[in-house]
């Protein structure tokens, strides 16, 4: 790996497993890029910190936010606590909403997630008849103006009234969309009247651009609601795979084992990743249980058994769709672990669902990662090792965005002897 040497992160340590942590220097290009990862690095006259023996680990990848909604908790309440309500409760407040007001409280739940250690976001915005593009417009200048901070990736979300109304007028929305600067397609069948149509809209438009798709399908534990396996075969015979996401997948949990298995099989076959939202399904579903209440999510376990690439999420904070939320992907990890019955490798599967899945699935690539070529995207916290950072937290985290500190103590640290 090539580049000009800048800075040295020295005495920090890496993790091994997630029951041990290993003795680790890092030396960082003036491009942000980590050039060597090892112990003992020698690099004279390069500026250098040392970290203190703190655990060095990827930044956190949040791959299912709704930037445009946080924070709206108080203007626009869930007065029933369901999925319909939080949508109709939102949609109301949304008629008088102006791209100022989305962007402003956008950008202060981005630097709380910053804040946490996350290194990148992908967040849906709302496209549909009462906010048009004001939702997308707003997070593609959040876009622009956090480049230093984040990677910040825009899903044109078209929901709501856009779903539930004509198809054509959907897609001209989504059109508008892109042109605007929208990363990736989203929508949700389950509201649509014809959900087949619908879904095939959506993949047309994807194709046409060459957009990834993040759908939010099937938020319901209606076992008869089953757009995922259309959504799964349509994307094998697309040949999309690796492209396209179906985020909460509640309904498979209310399936018998044998069909869910088929489901499950054929996702895996097809190349489509899911994305488990614990938050929001544990507050939205089941709200007319008395007894035995589900848990609402997904068959997260048996999903990653086969093999489908799983990311755990944020989704919404403290809004209609979900009433508390710190940012803190640590937390969703910790939710996912106990809401989807994590047993073997709990912690290190959560840590995988907020790192290395999602970094997958949003096509990072190379440029993520604790590896030699990868963009400096880091979180430097006192913890252990990966599985303590799990299960407990760490108050003290600095983080690094292409190889700067952005958050944290270690953005105190100006100056240093050379290494």
């Amino acid at each position: 790996m090539t580049g000009q040497p800048r800075l040295l992160l020295r005495n920090g340590m890496s993790p091994v497993g997630t029951g041990g942590s290993a003795p680790v220097d890092i030396l960082i290009s003036a491009e942000g890029r980590m050039l060597d990862i090892a112990p003992g690095i020698s690099a004279s006259e390069v500026m250098s910190i040392d970290v203190g023996g703190r655990l060095v680990t990827p930044g956190f990848v949040d791959m299912h936010q709704h930037l445009d909604k946080s924070f709206t908790l108080a203007d626009a309440p869930n007065r029933d606590g369901t999925l319909m309500g939080a949508i109709e409760a939102f949609r109301a407040y949304s008629k008088g909403l102006e791209k100022e007001n989305i962007l402003k409280r956008a950008e202060a739940t981005l630097d709380t997630c910053v804040a946490m250690g996350t290194s990148a976001i992908r967040t849906h915005a709302n496209l549909d008849y009462e906010l048009e593009l004001k939702s997308v417009e707003a997070m593609c200048e959040l876009r622009a103006k956090s480049r230093g901070r984040i990677h910040l990736e825009v899903v044109a979300f078209a929901t709501s009234s856009a779903a539930r109304g004509d198809l054509a007028v959907a897609r001209e929305l989504l059109e508008r969309a892109i042109a605007a600067g929208a990363d990736c397609i989203g929508g949700t069948p389950n509201l649509a009247p014809d959900p087949r149509s619908y879904i095939d809209m959506l993949l047309d438009v994807a194709e046409r651009h060459d957009r990834c798709m993040d759908l939010h399908i099937d938020e319901t534990l209606d076992p008869g609601a089953r757009w995922f396996d259309y959504l799964v075969e349509q994307t094998m015979r697309r040949g999309m795979g690796g492209r396209v996401v179906g985020s909460h997948v509640s309904s498979l949990s209310a399936v018998s084992d044998d069909e869910a298995r088929r489901s499950i099989d054929a996702a895996a076959k097809a190349g489509v990743a899911v994305c488990t939202l614990p938050a929001a399904n544990l507050f939205l579903q089941g709200r007319d249980r008395r007894q035995l209440v589900p848990r609402g999510l997904t068959r997260v376990a048996e999903m990653l058994d086969a093999g489908v690439p799983v990311a755990t999420a944020s989704d919404n904070i403290q809004d209609a769709f979900v009433p508390v939320g710190s940012g803190d992907l640590l937390e969703i990890a910790r939710w996912t672990i106990l809401a989807a019955h994590l047993m073997e490798d709990a912690t290190g599967r959560a840590f995988r669902m907020i790192t290395d899945a999602p970094a997958q699935i949003m096509q990072l690539g190379a440029d993520y990662g604790l590896r030699a070529g990868a963009f400096a995207d880091l979180v430097v916290s006192r913890s252990e090792n990966v599985g303590r950072l799990v299960a407990g937290g760490a108050a003290d985290r600095s983080v690094m965005h292409r190889g700067e500190f952005v958050a944290g103590p270690l953005c105190a640290i100006h100056t240093a002897a050379p290494a």
